[in-house]
């Protein structure tokens, strides 16, 4: 793999800084970093591999040389300067919602769909929890087929940046509309017309698009709970063929970047405590609905700033430019 010019656009927001946790992680060869933020950010100093970064706003040419840049700054930021480094020459990896939807973006979990990049030089990062759940259902999808998905959510404060984390650990509430210490809230972006948020559409609407099932009946309900970091997630799934828990068990074994984690009698079942700063997604509590032989549920767990955001996107980016990495 070519040493890269890589840009990050929110150096310094959680999954910014976490951006070159993942990239050192892997060994990814630098030859350049350039690292952006906001104005209030300008000057700021951040240390990569013993060296030190300024921390700059984006100009005109700021992109050009680029290789690739991986932007975690709010849909906003993303609208705005994302067709202009795609202009200028870089490949763009965006986390924010801004293009997830536009039919001429790919959005990519690389386990799943990375044949859906083809030529393109703008690529979309799904949402945190849509990625921890989109390899075990393709694993479903490729077996067994899929006709509904009923995802219920528990979602890290550290989802919302640092003001989650802050009303986590203060004692004034200043972020969420009811005291996150004290409570889980059923509530995650706005509300919209027909009573669910944005964030509950952009799972469905995503999962579609990713499993490349238009019609698929997906519903979501997605709940804030008082954990720093790590997200879950129960599915109950309706599949087109009868399953057997033993095999789907060793069947999902088979996989990487999947750990099996499903023994209750043991304790063993899927937390955001195994796992935390881990690049892999936990499934656990396999077991059929007791009325409908083609309906299983499952618990899925991930690190929502690494895989759910920073690692998906430098997994993204080690598929387009290492020749020697699959997935």
């Amino acid at each position: 793999m070519k040493p890269l010019h890589i840009a990050i656009v929110g150096a310094t927001g959680l999954v910014g800084r976490k951006f070159l946790t993942v990239i050192d992680h892997y060994q990814i060869p630098v030859s350049e970093l350039s690292l952006f933020a906001s104005e209030k950010s300008r000057g700021k100093m951040i240390t990569f591999r013993d060296e030190k970064y300024f921390v700059k706003t984006i100009e005109e040419g700021s992109f050009k040389g680029v290789d690739v840049a991986l932007f975690s700054a709010g849909s906003s930021v993303s609208k705005q300067y994302a067709p202009q480094a795609v202009r200028e020459g870089a490949l763009v990896i965006d986390n924010s919602s801004a293009w997830r939807m536009d039919s001429d973006v790919p959005l990519i979990v690389p386990e799943v769909n990375i044949k859906d990049v083809l030529e393109k030089k703008l690529i979309a990062n799904p949402n945190c929890s849509t990625i921890q759940c989109m390899y075990p259902l393709h694993i479903l999808q490729k077996h067994y087929g899929i006709t509904d998905i009923d995802y219920h959510t528990y979602q890290a404060v550290s989802g919302a940046g640092t003001k989650g984390i802050e009303d986590l650990k203060d004692d004034q509430v200043s972020y969420f509309p009811y005291d996150i210490k004290e409570t889980v809230i059923p509530h995650i972006d706005d509300f919209l017309s027909d009573g669910y948020t944005k964030e509950e559409h952009k799972m469905m609407n995503e999962t579609r698009k990713i499993l490349h099932e238009p019609h698929l009946n997906v519903s979501a309900t997605c709940v804030r709970v008082p954990v720093e970091t790590g997200h879950a997630v129960s599915l109950k799934v309706t599949l087109k063929k009868d399953v057997d828990i033993k095999t789907l068990r060793e069947t999902l074994k088979e996989y990487e970047h999947l750990i099996v984690f499903d023994d209750p009698e043991k304790l063993r079942y899927p937390t955001t405590i195994q796992a935390k700063n881990r690049d892999v997604m936990f499934v656990g509590r396999l077991r059929k609905d007791l009325k409908d032989p083609k309906k299983v549920l499952m618990f899925i767990t991930a690190d929502n700033i690494r895989k759910g955001a920073a690692t998906n996107a430098v997994q993204i980016m080690r598929c387009m430019f290492d020749e020697s990495y699959t997935m």
